[in-house]
């Protein structure tokens, strides 16, 4: 038989596998179907049923080859050929070598069990007297995709176990997040902080604890946690440590169904409490849009926790001057069009992203009810002096005017038209000891899109912090 032929029907057989593996997915196994050939026509069939026949023997290959040497009334299957959608284990692969079997065909490699080489090869054994001939990686992305979402939905069931939904709020389903583009970091969770009243907060936390700076990452509207994916691995490769909520109605975090739920107050709570929650220190307070407006009223409240600011685009609402003509435009726009196109936005003002980036903002917004949060932070803006932001935000300017004694790094989009030039230098002059600002004439409104330039300068400028 010709190596096209004989491919051609390995992958033939390996789709039948694949049926059994979708059976044993479908009755809540871990996915893994294998077939027995003989002769160009197939046996005995198996898939895993370890957990409804409570047998820790029942891996598909087991399964499959006591139904065939049923089938040919021989417990040695010699001339047989086994196809199996994951590498054989330690203990499979021990009983198909006693079978005899003639050749073993796999698809999906298994670091942390494979017994065909991924971890040991008992196949290769010069002592055994027996020598099957393995074939592996044959449609191996289908037999990788069939377990890898079998995991991703038995993690999204233990989550939602461990932290229930309430009845007022909206979650993302967890596989709407695999395979974006350059944002491969595990998701944490936290449900019990005073301020967030049992909703789930998403946050990455990646790095040491014992690392020398913690950046503290908040984003904007209509942003999430994949903003900084340009800057963290910058700063992980220093050795850093990264801490990026989602906002509570945004990224992966709870997304309540009312917009009255959604109050500067509200948001700032649990915030801060977080930051108590992880026992954050050494911060370097990285801001931009409603990470700004909700983050540099934080370090006031526990000075000795932060070192440093990089601050962009962003601004502080105190009440007691105008709104900056582009925000009330921007405020304007969402309340004509409150569930404009998350994803042209962003092509909009970064022509640089491709669309794949473009659509991973959107992946969190599926339908117009998960996009309470996106219609309610325009109006939550402070105008006057008696609203509570207002005297809050006054009392952080009062803060970072006389107060701070950190470092600060001011990245500056210039081309925003939300928050420009004129608004960032009339922060600058409000944060005591803010250095000459990185100006960047291309760069737009969402700022950490530049992020690798950024937290290379961010690197240099607090690394004596």
């Amino acid at each position: 038989m010709s190596k096209a032929v004989l491919h051609q029907a390995d992958e033939g057989f390996m789709r039948l596998a694949l049926e059994q593996a979708q059976i044993a997915h479908r009755a809540g196994e871990v996915p893994v179907g294998a077939v027995v050939v003989k002769d160009g026509q197939v046996v005995a069939t198996g898939h895993n049923v370890c957990i409804s026949h409570s047998d820790p023997t029942g891996h598909a290959e087991i399964v499959a080859i006591r139904a065939a040497a049923a089938a040919v009334d021989n417990y040695r299957l010699e001339g047989c050929t086994l196809y199996v959608t994951l590498e054989p284990c330690a203990m499979c692969a021990g009983a198909l070598l006693h079978a005899r079997l003639g050749r073993i065909v796999y698809g999906a490699a298994d670091p942390k069990a494979g017994a065909c080489g991924s971890v040991v090869d008992l196949f290769k054994l010069p002592q055994l007297n027996h020598h099957t001939e393995v074939t592996a990686g044959v449609l191996a992305p289908e037999c990788a995709a069939e377990l890898s979402s079998f995991f991703i939905l038995l993690r999204e069931r233990r989550r939602a176990d461990a932290w229930p939904l309430r009845e007022d709020a909206l979650r993302t389903p967890e596989k709407a997040f695999v395979g974006l583009s350059d944002y491969p970091w595990e998701p944490h969770y936290v449900n019990d902080l005073k301020g967030l009243n049992g909703l789930r907060l998403h946050y990455l936390d990646i790095g040491p604890e014992s690392a020398p700076l913690t950046f503290l990452c908040l984003h904007g509207n209509p942003s999430w946690s994949y903003l900084y994916r340009k800057m963290i691995p910058v700063w992980t490769a220093a050795g850093h440590r990264m801490v990026v909520p989602d906002l509570i109605g945004f990224g992966k975090s709870d997304k309540p169904k009312r917009e009255s739920a959604h109050s500067f107050e509200f948001h700032r709570a649990y915030l801060l409490d977080l930051v108590e929650h992880l026992y954050l220190h050494n911060i370097i307070l990285v801001a931009q849009d409603w990470g700004g407006l909700l983050g540099l009223t934080l370090p006031m409240e526990a000075t000795h926790r932060y070192k440093g600011l990089l601050v962009m685009n962003t601004l502080l609402a105190t009440g007691d001057a105008p709104l900056p003509a582009g925000l009330s435009a921007w405020r304007e726009m969402c309340a004509k069009s409150p569930q404009f196109d998350i994803g042209r936005l962003f092509r909009r003002g970064n022509p640089h992203l491709n669309s794949k980036e473009c659509a991973a903002y959107e992946v969190p917004f599926p339908d117009a009810g998960h996009r309470a949060a996106t219609r309610a932070f325009p109006e939550m803006v402070a105008q006057s002096a008696d609203h509570p932001q207002s005297s809050i935000s006054r009392a952080a300017r009062d803060f970072w005017s006389t107060h701070w004694d950190g470092k600060t790094l001011m990245a500056i989009g210039k081309a925003d038209p939300v928050f420009g030039l004129d608004v960032m230098l009339t922060l600058r002059e409000q944060i005591r000891g803010c250095t000459e600002p990185l100006v960047l004439e291309e760069a737009g409104h969402f700022v950490p899109e530049h992020g690798r330039h950024i937290a290379q300068a961010a690197l240099s400028h607090f690394s004596h912090t």
